[in-house]
């Protein structure tokens, strides 16, 4: 049975009296209040994100001939609005109602007008009826997902919303950097505002928890999956996506322990081996 979305989303967060037993892939819902979603693009910081990542995206979707776009986790907006000054027509969905709200309204004093799609990842066909050229969850949005079999479901939906030669583009953090005590993140690609602080305050196999730390002093949190690249690129794989292509901080080239990010674009093409 679907578990219904939480349209009414409490003021403060709230993980109990063991913050790091709270590990269910339905909590994203509850952590994503309103204050912490009004101070998300002061994390972000756009000028910041767009200097760091330049064209990237834009051109793995050209590259493949991708028009038609569904971000399934807009967060505040962002890329949408990137791809809607690009040319693209895209759809924007995510699981948090005031994450869609936030998006909508950035967008409008950009000059867009957004079409969203409140929907639940693993049940992303029944309030999706279309079929598109690509499919991006960015942000590190898939590590809210705890669950392998919630992984597994929320995949097989994005597959299924693909054309036949759709493509799937999906980043994660370099969790294996973190789980092997390798290196601590930088922030100099993806979260680049300057009056924030984002830091793992615990991680072990099944549970990330970030800190989110601003200069009023107001402070956040997240519990996520820490996703190995492997797992990541298995799972795609699994689900029948053909090919998997990973890039370190927007490089094809790169050492395991220094991206900060991981992006994978995999392709549902199926292509003969001659």
């Amino acid at each position: 049975m679907q578990p219904p979305l939480r349209t009414e989303i409490p003021k403060h967060q709230d993980y109990g009296e063991d913050p790091l037993a709270v590990r269910e892939s339905e909590k994203y819902q509850e952590e994503y209040v309103e204050s912490f979603v009004d101070k998300w693009d002061e994390l972000i910081d756009w000028d910041g994100r767009s200097a760091a990542e330049g064209q990237f995206f834009i051109q793995q979707l050209r590259e493949r001939g991708a028009k038609k776009v569904l971000d399934v986790a807009t967060g505040t907006g962002y890329h949408s609005v990137q791809l809607l000054k690009a040319g693209f027509e895209v759809t924007s969905a995510d699981g948090s109602p005031v994450m869609l709200a936030k998006a909508f309204e950035n967008a409008r004093r950009q000059g867009h007008i957004l079409r969203t799609i409140h929907a639940d990842w693993r049940w992303l066909n029944r309030s999706v009826h279309d079929l598109y050229d690509a499919v991006i969850c960015l942000g590190n949005s898939f590590t809210h997902l705890h669950d392998d079999n919630d992984r597994r479901k929320a995949l097989a939906e994005f597959y299924a919303t693909l054309k036949h030669d759709g493509v799937l583009i999906l980043d994660q953090r370099n969790y294996d950097a973190l789980l092997d005590h390798q290196v601590q993140p930088t922030h100099n690609f993806y979260y680049c505002g300057d009056n924030v602080r984002a830091e793992p305050e615990h991680v072990d196999d099944s549970l990330a928890r970030f800190k989110y730390s601003f200069n009023d002093g107001s402070e956040f949190h997240l519990n996520m999956f820490p996703l190995r690249k492997r797992y990541m690129q298995g799972l795609m794989r699994e689900v029948g996506f053909q090919r998997v292509d990973t890039y370190g901080d927007f490089q094809e080239t790169y050492r395991e322990a220094e991206p900060d990010f991981f992006i994978h674009v995999a392709e549902k093409e199926y292509r003969e081996v001659s």
